[in-house]
């Protein structure tokens, strides 16, 4: 039986209500979901800029030729390289402006607002570099010459702008901070004779990581009665051969 022509304009009308009702509560998460995920974004390239902050430290170290880099200059390199347009060209000393050209097109809210609007206030580095404190890591390091202060770590803050007119992004206030940490050892041999010389520190040193000098005074000692004895033979102190490969370690 067909229902009155009456009643279809009641079904249609309420159909009309339930769509209205559904469109309130599904035109928020239309645009939510989105805002979340560009977030969830810049949060990810926050965490792989401070990476790149902290490993900075193993081409700038105490030991490198090229000076540590300050807080300013890492803070453009970072803005310019991983906050900015994926297709901005890697340059010395570029930085990135508070342009339409210069942004990440995905990283605005749906008015087209952009999520980091002034790259100077909204993106900031520390970075820093500490000394180990270990005691017998200092007494090694300090033997073989190593430069300790090799602990370098950097601490990324990214402000994100909030989003008016819709609630809660438009107080929000959010801010996401990333660290890491890279432990540099700056050291490296120019080949044997140096890493021989590092482990030695001939002649005395008895601050090295081995007291081989006193060792060997020790053993010297002992040489005339290994002479007389026949098939004897004496501990070599201090025989350090970098290039030869263990036995088990050749396939």
């Amino acid at each position: 039986m067909l229902p009155k022509p009456a009643d279809r304009t009641r079904i249609r009308g309420q159909s009309s209500v339930e769509f209205l009702a559904l469109a309130l509560v599904l035109l928020p998460l239309l645009l939510i979901v989105p805002l979340i995920g560009k977030q969830l974004d810049i949060a990810q390239a926050a965490a792989t800029a401070a990476r790149y902050a902290a490993f900075e430290g193993t081409v700038r170290h105490g030991g490198s030729l090229q000076p540590w880099k300050s807080d300013a200059v890492l803070a453009d390199e970072l803005r310019r390289r991983f906050f900015s347009t994926s297709a901005a060209a890697i340059k010395t000393g570029d930085v990135a402006g508070d342009v339409s050209a210069d942004r990440n097109p995905l990283w605005s809210d749906h008015r087209g607002g952009a999520l980091l609007p002034v790259f100077s206030t909204h993106v900031g580095v520390e970075s820093r570099r500490q000394a180990l404190s270990q005691p017998v890591g200092a007494v090694f390091a300090a033997g073989m010459g190593l430069d300790r202060s090799n602990l370098h770590t950097a601490r990324l803050r990214v402000g994100v702008a909030n989003v008016a007119g819709l609630a809660p992004f438009d107080a929000l206030g959010l801010s996401i901070e990333r660290h890491a940490t890279v432990l540099v050892d700056p050291w490296s041999a120019a080949g044997p004779a140096a890493v021989r010389s590092a482990l030695r520190r001939e002649p005395w040193n008895p601050v090295g990581p081995f007291p081989f000098g006193p060792l060997d005074t020790l053993v010297s000692a002992l040489r005339p009665f290994a002479a007389v004895l026949e098939g004897s033979q004496l501990p070599d102190i201090g025989r350090i051969n970098p290039d030869i490969i263990p036995a088990d370690r050749i396939r």
